[in-house]
């Protein structure tokens, strides 16, 4: 056996030695000589060197264009195997260059992101078409933004009010073209009420002062105040411009308020029908529900609103009036009908002047005084479009309205309304 080893190993061991060297130079040589072809997209493009004062439109903070490119590449097949798209990189470099040029791509502006990969040694040829880049001035602006009305469902115990403001600004640097395409349209922002717990709120109304308003205000935190814009940015842009530091979110406590006051009732009779349909040929009848004094009807059933503050209840509750419309029905077929505030204007007034002279809201004297009566006003409006009259927590206040022969027969709809 030892003679065997001896006589494989060691008999011409020189020649072997020479061959075994000899096959693995030959092998190295093969390998490193072999080519393939290979196309990677998504490339990512740099530019450097831009002249102060310009950009290219889709260039990102970084540097980086929002245009990806395709190459396809010649070189070793072990350099190619492994080669991904991120770990390339093309940096087109605009010293010196026209507002317009042609770029091409060679092995000089093909970066490796990867310091494992050589491309100077692994690739060979580049094929790519020539794609032209456009200079233009970069400008720095402030673009409005929207506060649209959130989505998701508010906390247990508390209804959504409104947001304030309804705008605010984005300061933003980009091509002069796409920042005037933006200020020519809103961008949007939009809030999730899912993302606010009751805790939150709880906390809120616990230190802010509600009594009177009833209104808790939940102020957008810092990373909410972000909006995604990806002709400027691949990443979300701050807001950190004025007003954006008062943006909030109101709800209010979800509680009955009692009125404490008749609801007066009219008719509304359209011109249109009016030969057929006026005060003369179709009167409200009187009865236990509408009761009628010197010409004038009212409803004394105690009722409720719900999903104001207290003030606002307190200043409209006079001034309510529910208008019933004559227009012409089916047999039986209830009339519809709506509420309405009577000097509606005056009201407002009246809402305002008292809250603007309360010194008790800290937040709400915080702001400039114009923001805080146009935030106020703005308060007023959305209980105005939201004021519902309610029987108890759980009914809404209905009625209903017929024309029976010549009279408008008004009456309590008995049946519950389920909020």
């Amino acid at each position: 056996m030892k003679t065997l080893l001896e006589k494989i190993f060691l008999q011409n061991w020189q020649r072997k030695a020479v061959a075994l060297l000899l096959g693995m130079v030959i092998w190295l040589v093969v390998n490193h000589s072999l080519t393939s072809t290979k196309t990677i997209s998504n490339i990512s493009v740099r530019v450097i060197n831009l002249p102060p004062g310009k950009t290219i439109e889709g260039m990102q903070s970084n540097g980086k264009l929002n245009k990806k490119l395709t190459l396809t590449l010649v070189g070793n097949t072990n350099t190619l195997e492994d080669l991904h798209s991120n770990d390339l990189e093309v940096v087109i470099d605009a010293m010196d260059k026209p507002d317009e040029w042609t770029n091409m791509v060679t092995k000089k502006n093909l970066i490796s992101l990867n310091p494992e990969i050589d491309l100077a040694s692994g690739i060979s040829r580049i094929y790519q078409p020539n794609f032209t880049l456009h200079m233009t001035n970069l400008v720095t602006e402030e673009i409005p933004v929207a506060i649209t009305r959130p989505f998701g469902e508010p906390p247990r115990g508390y209804q959504f009010l409104d947001v304030w403001p309804y705008t605010v600004s984005v300061k933003v640097s980009g091509p002069e073209e796409v920042i005037r395409r933006l200020k020519m349209k809103e961008q949007k922002l939009t809030f999730n009420l899912s993302d606010i717990s009751k805790a939150q709120l709880d906390a809120l109304a616990s230190h802010q002062n509600t009594d009177k308003s009833g209104v808790v205000s939940f102020f957008v935190p810092d990373q909410w105040k972000q909006i995604n814009i990806p002709l400027l940015s691949d990443t979300p842009i701050e807001i950190t411009s004025s007003p954006d530091k008062n943006l909030r979110i109101d709800f209010i406590r979800y509680n009955l308020i009692p009125l404490d006051s008749s609801i007066l009732v009219s008719v509304f009779y359209p011109p249109e029908y009016s030969k057929n349909l006026n005060p003369v040929s179709l009167p409200i009848r009187p009865n236990q529900f509408v009761t009628e004094s010197n010409g004038i009807f009212m409803i004394h059933t105690p009722l409720f609103a719900k999903g104001t503050d207290r003030l606002f209840a307190q200043i409209v509750k006079d001034w309510i009036q529910i208008v019933v419309i004559a227009a012409p029905k089916s047999s039986g077929q209830p009339l519809e009908w709506n509420l309405q505030f009577i000097n509606a204007t005056q009201l407002e007034d009246e809402y305002v002047a008292t809250l603007m002279s309360d010194a008790s809201d800290e937040d709400i004297r915080s702001m400039r005084p114009n923001l805080r009566e146009e935030y106020l006003r703005n308060r007023f409006r959305s209980y105005m479009n939201r004021f519902e009259l309610f029987k108890s927590e759980n009914a809404k206040f209905e009625l209903d309205a017929v024309i029976e022969g010549n009279v408008i027969e008004i009456k309590e709809n008995q049946e519950l309304a389920p909020e």
